[in-house]
């Protein structure tokens, strides 16, 4: 029997692993793939938002809107403003969120046939601007641009837990009420010097 060499044993030996390894490469490309494809599919188109809208409005009445709107739209889906609409302190570009409620004062001077309506111009014409935050009704706030139902629920609620508000800025700590709705609220806000 004759016995190869140490220097040949090598060569087999390396020859033999690199059949094998071209043999795993050739198989692992020319194999089927597993599993199903994966696909990504785009990110969900956020829900629509429900704004109810009334006061000096064509339509008043709960509208919905897509995510991301603003007074201006919730306006224009009721039908426009009325020509005896008080809009000056309504911020057309202010953002919505779920649940707000848009009111759109009337005029001091307008004689409305429609109770509901005749009721919201009342309301808007008796309150007082600036408002004192720590002492307006739900009714009061939610006449505030920005400001519908449940933003001035967490107003009452935050005062009722914290105490009175010591300056208007502290407005800015409630839930959902941020700088850029204090920036459209800011000059219709006070509070009582001697509470």
């Amino acid at each position: 029997m004759k016995v190869l060499p140490t220097s040949s044993r090598w060569q087999l030996a390396i020859g033999i692993l690199g059949g094998l390894l071209g043999a795993a490469i050739l198989l692992l490309f020319n194999s089927q793939p597993r599993g199903e494809a994966v696909s990504i599919l785009p990110p969900p188109s956020p829900a629509p938002i429900r704004v109810h809208v009334t006061g000096a409005v064509s339509n008043p009445d709960v509208y919905s809107l897509p995510h991301g709107s603003r007074v201006e739209d919730a306006v224009d889906a009721a039908g426009g403003v009325l020509p005896n609409a008080y809009t000056h302190t309504l911020n057309l570009a202010a953002r919505l969120e779920d649940g707000d409620k848009v009111l759109v004062p009337f005029t001091a001077q307008d004689t409305s046939e429609n109770p509901q309506e005749e009721r919201d111009k009342q309301a808007t014409a008796s309150v007082q601007f600036p408002l004192d935050i720590n002492t307006a009704t739900q009714e009061e706030l939610e006449l505030l641009p920005g400001i519908g139902e449940s933003k001035a629920q967490a107003i009452i609620e935050y005062r009722e837990t914290n105490g009175p508000f010591t300056t208007i800025e502290q407005i800015q700590n409630v839930p959902g009420i941020g700088p850029g709705i204090f920036e459209d609220i800011k000059d219709l806000i006070t509070i009582d010097s001697n509470p």
